[in-house]
């Protein structure tokens, strides 16, 4: 957002010149001081022109002071008055001799005894004139007064590390007596070195800043390339789906033209027998109306028995075409379209799913941590191998201080390393056993109790139990359903994110995630191996190398 056209950095765009004017010279301030009344003066304007009056007031509004008051620089005005000269007159040497009759030329030096600055050639006297040369001599300033002490009138050579200010030498005797004082130059030498040693860390600062930017600019970068990616098998996924509609639907199609078909040739083969059957019964009708009117006797008595015996025809009452077309061939063809697009929807999505974990897995990998085991933390029924990368019960309590730090009730240990910001990962091999506990804790957990995994008591893990029950320690607690036995659990904190997720690095899987947390203190990671179960449980905890760190 832009800022306010009034906190621009040219100071003088909020007064104009008549603001800065002193109402006695009429010219800008020079060492501006302002009264009780609130109007400014030049010092020397306002000092003259009390000595030529009886009284102290205000030339502007007449106010009378009862008492002379103390005038002091008013350094905000003094400020912005200079910055309009050197506005107002850009090649304007800054620092002008205060000697110089005619033209001024540019000063080589300031007197803070003579509270004058002198160019080149004035200066000569106090290069030759021994009581000059005992004069206080510093690099030209405007504001010489800033430089001389304005209660006793001398030059300010020292500085009281007591009051942290700049004194006289009189100051030393009166209200600085016996405080430490050293010269300004020491003073201002070791200043510089503490300014120096300042400007080194804001460098630093910036550096990492600016580190910290392209980290930034590439977690964005990072961020939009997955989700074009995302987006791409998005849509192959859904054009695929798209596809396989399609052929299902042209595969339905097919097969009710073809039921069509075939109910239409049926039909037709029907219709020409029932046809044929019309034209013999048809012929028959035909021979017994003649024999009704026939006058010839002996011919109907030898044809009358095969007159009498029906025309072989077929039975009708139970044929009929299926035309069903609606019925349970298109119902079982529905339903195998979507069982098939249900299988194929669930395989693209599961594949995609995996595909995404495994990628994010590779990128959580880079902020792969060394973690060693804390043996001061570690209940004494623990051993912990020579390395500290591997811990398991040893059924036999071993003779260890109860130190506060160290766990006596559950067979817990805490990684040695802490971490209070940024982003870090760690892997641990948990096959062959039956029982453990991972994840992370505070370092506040109270370690002298039995207790309960859970983020309010400080605690973010996930468990095994029985061998094959997974659950989250979430209170309550979440079952975990997983396809597989997990061999090696990955475990990933961003401490400013708030974020703890678990991942099976075998089949490239996510576990859990606890998620919007709140850290405010150091996190350690958390091992349990459980009991060791007459052996069933024996198997270690193993803090494993992240392949592809090392």
């Amino acid at each position: 957002m832009d800022r306010p056209e009034s906190f621009s950095g040219d100071s003088t765009s909020l007064l104009s010149e008549e603001q800065l004017l002193c109402s006695i010279c009429l010219d800008v301030f020079t060492h501006p001081v302002t009264t009780q009344c609130g109007h400014n003066f030049c010092k020397s304007c306002l000092t003259q022109c009390w000595e030529k009056s009886q009284h102290c007031y205000c030339p502007l509004c007449k106010e009378k002071f009862t008492k002379k008051p103390e005038l002091k620089i008013n350094t905000t005005v003094r400020e912005v008055a200079d910055h309009f000269k050197k506005k107002r007159d850009p090649d304007k040497p800054e620092v002008l001799c205060d000697a110089c009759t005619g033209e001024k030329l540019k000063a080589l030096k300031s007197c803070l005894d003579c509270r004058a600055t002198y160019c080149k050639t004035h200066l000569k006297p106090h290069n030759h004139v021994p009581s000059l040369q005992k004069h206080k001599l510093i690099n030209p300033v405007e504001n010489l007064e800033d430089y001389i002490c304005q209660k006793h009138e001398r030059p300010l050579e020292l500085f009281c590390r007591d009051d942290q200010t700049c004194v006289c030498q009189f100051c030393t005797e009166t209200d600085h007596k016996n405080h430490n004082t050293v010269p300004l130059e020491e003073e201002s030498g070791e200043r510089k070195t503490q300014l120096g040693k300042i400007q080194t860390d804001v460098q630093q600062m910036i550096q990492d800043r600016l580190k910290k930017i392209q980290e930034i600019k590439h977690s964005v970068e990072l961020s939009k390339r997955r989700t074009e990616k995302e987006k791409a098998d998005s849509v192959e996924v859904f054009t695929a789906l798209i596809r396989s509609i399609e052929r299902s639907q042209a595969e339905l199609l097919e097969v009710m033209e073809e039921k069509q078909k075939a109910a239409e040739r049926q039909a037709e083969g029907l219709i020409k027998e029932l046809e044929q059957e019309i034209t013999v019964l048809n012929r028959r009708d035909t021979e017994l109306e003649q024999l009704s009117h026939t006058e010839e006797h002996l011919h109907l008595l030898q044809i009358y028995s095969s007159m009498c015996s029906p025309p072989h025809t077929k039975n009708w009452t139970e044929i009929s075409i299926n035309t069903d077309l609606s019925g349970d061939t298109v119902r079982t063809a529905l339903s195998q379209l979507q069982q098939t697009l249900n299988e194929k929807l669930t395989k693209t999505l599961n594949d995609k799913l995996k595909e995404a974990v495994s990628i994010e897995l590779k990128r959580i990998q880079q902020y792969a941590v060394d973690v060693t085991l804390d043996p001061d933390t570690a209940n004494p029924y623990l051993i912990l191998s020579g390395d500290l990368k591997q811990v398991t019960d040893g059924d036999k309590q071993q003779d260890l201080p109860d130190t506060p730090k160290r766990f006596n009730k559950c067979v817990n240990v805490l990684g040695k390393q802490s971490f209070s910001s940024g982003k870090f990962y760690y892997e641990v091999q948990v096959r062959g056993k039956t029982k453990w506990d991972l994840g992370l804790a505070k370092e506040s957990i109270y370690r002298k109790m039995p207790i309960t995994l859970t983020p309010q008591n400080g605690f973010w893990t996930v468990i095994l139990r029985n061998e094959n029950q997974y659950k989250a320690c979430a209170d309550p607690d979440v079952p975990l359903t997983l396809r597989e036995k997990v061999e090696t659990v990955g475990v990933f904190v961003d401490y400013e994110e708030g974020l703890v997720s678990f991942y099976d690095v075998k089949s490239r899987s996510h576990i859990y995630s606890f998620t919007g947390q709140s850290f405010t203190e150091k996190l350690y990671p958390f091992f349990s191996p459980g009991f060791n179960e007459g052996g069933k449980n024996s198997a270690p905890l193993i803090i494993s190398p992240v392949i592809g760190t090392e």
